[in-house]
């Protein structure tokens, strides 16, 4: 079975991560969307992936600290050659992610000054949109937390240094770095890998069993998919 294409912070090789462009872009190419959530000063989930948004944007500052007003203010597309934009809030992508039938999978980060309250946030915007969504993160205490507010939301718990062999019940999916595959030649049947970009990589997923693949390039990754199928393979 072929491992469903994410598109990590929508294809956020061409076009820049969080953006509308970039999503709109992830559309046509892919299975499902991902994007990384922090909150606002004034209680708004925003698809930033830094603490800061020094790199992502033409302005400065914590993501925590400023109101959804202020992050506004900045340009979030010119950095990455892209026509302007605007912060991208969570709202709007589960929005996107509705109308065009597309599983979104949302990671909070963690450590952040608002701790829990992330996932609270998160559990009650998901019960205003209908969209097929999961939730995830590097932290256990953050899944666990979700879990319980949520439980009938699927949650990929994510690995980046090391990959247990026992994963928690309240985590549906392993989450490994595509370096852990490597690692651990046995291990890979239904997980979530990230972030998946060369296509040695993309074979090893084939090859492992892997179900949900993250990449910043989901129309290349697609082909190579496509271009590497044997005849009895779906």
């Amino acid at each position: 079975m072929s491992p469903e294409v994410i598109a990590h912070r929508g294809a956020s090789t061409r076009r820049p991560e969080h953006t509308l462009a970039a999503y709109d872009l992830a559309l046509r190419h892919s299975d499902g969307l991902e994007c990384d959530v922090r909150l606002t000063k004034d209680g708004h989930l925003v698809c930033v992936h830094d603490r800061t948004i020094d790199r992502t944007s033409g302005g400065t500052g914590v993501v925590s600290a400023m109101t959804l007003d202020e992050l506004r203010r900045h340009d979030f597309g010119s950095w990455h050659g892209g026509e302007p934009a605007e912060v991208l809030t969570l709202d709007a992508l589960l929005g996107l992610a509705a109308d065009h039938g597309k599983r979104l999978f949302v990671e909070t980060k963690h450590p952040v000054r608002y701790g829990g309250l992330v996932e609270r946030r998160l559990a009650g915007e998901l019960g205003r949109h209908r969209v097929d969504a999961v939730m995830m993160s590097f932290s256990v205490f953050a899944v666990h937390r979700f879990k319980k507010l949520r439980p009938e939301v699927p949650t990929v718990l994510l690995y980046d240094r090391l990959w247990p062999k026992v994963k928690p019940h309240f985590a549906d999916y392993a989450g490994p770095g595509v370096h852990l595959l490597k690692r651990h030649p046995d291990r890979g049947e239904g997980v979530y890998a990230w972030t998946v970009d060369d296509p040695a990589d993309i074979a090893l997923c084939r090859e492992r069993g892997v179900r949900f693949l993250a990449t910043n390039n989901p129309e290349e990754t697609r082909e190579h998919l496509a271009d590497n199928l044997t005849p009895d393979q779906p």
